[in-house]
């Protein structure tokens, strides 16, 4: 039951932080959101603080189980990249409550170390993922510049969903990024590595053409 109740608890502060939009939320808010009493909550988190936190390390375990998920079944260095892109923009995680809370977390990294910390290890595994497979399929220095430009891809259509004027979709956020992604590598496999070689058997995801 206690599990059971944290979850809960865990959930009703993802929603009641995606539905204010920031973190000025209460532990009242988010007992009420649960449907159990405030001090049943406080009981089991000590504060909202340590609530707030637990919330930012379940996103970060779904996301990090989804991730492994995909990439396990994924059968090629091009086809982990595209796992890992596609669970980027996961419906989970481009739920609007979702993007709302994420954005509320960044703005809370300003000024609290220990959220800023688990910010920092979301974008050092996005980028360490990126980079194992890339660098299978190209030399290490445009390996590390396709990374950097690739995550920083990711996150940017992240947040231009949180615009409700100007949306963009899953699949529309996909397909951008492996537009993207395909060019690049396109580039630098037409030119040759410091090697004399080039790197010609990198095969498109399934699904695409070259």
């Amino acid at each position: 039951m206690e599990r059971v109740r944290r979850k809960a608890l865990v959930d009703a502060a993802l929603r009641v932080i995606g539905d204010h939009g920031s973190l000025t939320v209460t532990m009242s808010d988010i007992a009420r959101q649960a449907g159990v009493s405030p001090a049943l909550a406080h009981h089991y988190f000590g504060s909202k603080e340590q609530l707030l936190i637990e919330t930012i390390r379940s996103l970060l375990r779904q996301l990090r189980s989804d991730t492994a998920a995909a990439l396990k079944a994924a059968r090629t260095p091009r086809a982990r990249l595209s796992a890992i892109i596609r669970v980027s923009f996961h419906a989970d995680q481009f739920a609007p409550g979702t993007i709302a809370a994420w954005l509320a977390f960044y703005a809370e990294a300003q000024r609290s170390e220990e959220t800023r910390r688990f910010l920092v290890i979301y974008a050092r595994r996005l980028r360490s993922n990126l980079l194992a497979d890339l660098k299978v399929l190209l030399p290490a220095d445009a390996a590390e510049r396709i990374a950097e430009g690739a995550a920083a891809m990711i996150d940017g259509l992240y947040i231009r969903q949180s615009l409700k004027s100007a949306p963009i979709g899953i699949e529309a956020s996909i397909a951008l990024t492996e537009d993207y992604l395909n060019a690049l590598l396109a580039t630098a496999t037409a030119t040759p590595s410091p090697g004399g070689r080039r790197n010609d058997h990198i095969e498109p995801p399934k699904g695409q053409m070259t």
